[in-house]
């Protein structure tokens, strides 16, 4: 996403990345960031947590408007958990999950051909 906004921005088109991996981020030099210390896969915070993906999202679009400087970074002030210690587990598989992740897994592979085969369109 980084080099995709450095492109639209070379091409006239302003840009705003949201994200969490920073060290990468900042690497590729976009010029405006927002960095938000979650979980990959979440952005704007915490799934059914409105609230504060709203307030990120506007954090975003207050970044577009006031960052003059090339490569802006801004960090959000959200803490995913009071309990720090997601970061050692998060993705985590090890034998005290793996039946359960691998039965979860079957269990979404068959709701997905079932809406295929209904002709349905589903992300989830």
């Amino acid at each position: 996403m980084s080099l995709v906004a450095r492109q639209l921005e070379e091409a006239g088109m302003p840009t705003v990345v949201i994200g969490a991996g920073r060290d990468i981020v900042e690497h590729c030099g976009v010029p405006r960031f927002l960095f938000t210390d979650f979980p990959l896969g979440n952005p704007v915070g915490r799934p059914g947590d409105a609230d504060m993906q709203r307030q990120c999202v506007d954090m975003a679009f207050e970044l577009f408007e006031r960052a003059f400087a090339p490569r802006t970074t801004v960090q959000t002030p959200f803490v995913w958990s009071d309990d720090h210690s997601w970061r050692d587990r998060f993705m985590q598989v090890d034998d005290s999950n793996r039946a359960k992740l691998a039965q979860l897994g079957e269990q979404r592979r068959k709701e997905q051909a079932a809406a295929k085969t209904d002709g349905r369109a589903r992300s989830v």
